[in-house]
């Protein structure tokens, strides 16, 4: 069996920004944050599109050629149950199969979830703005305060909550209006545009912090973010 490599953070991190926590088979879309697991465990499994081994699925499909398996070209987030249906019946789930679905899943799930191009800005405003207030309520409630020792103890049960509410509430928000404000960038300002970069940055660094246990690495929510589309 060849030899596995351990999938750096940063991997795993694009994975699920790109995936917006959602299984990418077309047919499943589900939460990889399922409610009944409190919202603060995911249930995401990484799977190769291309196995290491010699006989795992869709190995015959190997390109030639150097090929290492861990890169993110080569992986799609999958729930279990739709891991275990690609890999049981590569033939009917071939290589390009995966790729299509991991490259049209961003499309699909704005479709499932109600995501459109509007006509013009103050519909663009109000899509976002529910989700934007939602999102500082939450965080004024259960955010950490400067000079506490919340952030020092990460078993107490404020701690508890406020990952719990960072992973449930406040990153399924932002991924849902970076993904209505991609679909309708055309209507932003240079100034909204620039803004929007940073808050993706803001966004990345939370991500890597909650998801993937990295921190220091999030950058300030930009406030030019709350009169975007106004």
């Amino acid at each position: 069996m060849a030899a596995r490599k351990h999938i750096p953070n940063e991997t795993k991190l694009r994975l699920f920004s790109e995936a917006s926590g959602h299984c990418q088979r077309p047919q499943c879309l589900e939460t990889l944050f399922p409610a009944e697991l409190g919202g603060d465990k995911h249930i995401a499994e990484m799977a190769h599109v291309i196995p290491h081994g010699k006989d795992g699925p869709r190995h015959a499909e190997r390109p030639d050629g150097e090929f290492e398996a861990d890169t993110f070209e080569n992986l799609i987030l999958l729930c279990p149950t739709c891991h275990t249906i690609v890999d049981k019946d590569p033939g009917a789930h071939p290589r390009n199969t995966l790729l299509d679905w991991k490259a049209n899943h961003i499309s699909a799930l704005a479709r499932k979830i109600g995501i459109h191009a509007y006509e013009d800005r103050g519909q663009v405003r109000d899509a976002v703005v529910a989700a934007m207030e939602e999102n500082k309520a939450v965080w004024r409630k259960f955010a950490p305060t400067e000079g506490s020792d919340f952030e020092y103890n990460p078993e107490s049960e404020a701690a508890k909550t406020w990952t719990h509410r960072m992973r449930s509430v406040i990153l399924p928000n932002h991924f849902r209006i970076q993904d209505i404000i991609l679909a309708n960038l055309h209507h932003a300002t240079g100034e909204e545009r620039e803004a929007f970069g940073q808050y993706q940055e803001h966004v990345r660094g939370l991500s890597e912090r909650h998801v993937c246990g990295v921190n220091g690495r999030a950058i300030r929510y930009p406030e030019k973010m709350d009169g975007i589309f106004a």
